[in-house]
């Protein structure tokens, strides 16, 4: 099941599904910051820190959002892509990496599934701590700039 989950988070990124966060989300999952301490709980909160996220990481934007899983080490400048993917059981590990304000980012997503392919679990861990504090900076930007005004 965690193939199909990871295929359909894939096309996501790439663009290839608006709106799919919906499907792919179970109505309880649990989302892990890096930069948040506590995890944050549902659909809604989830699916609002996976959207900043990609609009504070995207990383050189003329580079394709996922590219292919590239050799140990690949450390090339540009977008936001998946480098390494690790699958066993309900949970895929996807290694990541981009550039942002010139600053290296590398990182991995850890994301488990209940049997009926929804996400009920979404981890993200980031180094190396220059990055963790741009993340931290971008994330508190871009979320703000998404609340509703009133």
């Amino acid at each position: 099941m965690i193939e199909q989950v990871v295929d359909r988070w894939h096309a996501y990124m790439r663009g290839e599904l608006p709106g799919a966060l919906d499907e792919l989300l179970d109505d309880d999952v649990i989302f892990y910051s890096p930069v948040v301490f506590t995890p944050q709980r549902g659909k809604a909160l989830t699916t609002l820190y996976l959207q900043a996220a990609s609009q504070a990481l995207p990383g050189d934007t003329s580079a394709p959002d996922v590219a292919p899983q590239t050799d140990a080490g690949s450390t090339s400048s540009g977008g936001f892509r998946y480098t390494k993917k690790v699958l066993a059981g309900d949970t895929a590990v996807l290694e990541f990496e981009t550039t942002v304000e010139g600053k290296y980012v590398n990182g991995v997503d850890i994301i488990r599934c209940n049997d009926a392919g929804r996400i009920v679990e979404f981890r993200v861990m980031i180094r190396p701590l220059q990055a963790v504090n741009l993340v931290h900076r971008q994330m508190g930007e871009t979320l703000e700039r998404m609340k509703p005004t009133a």
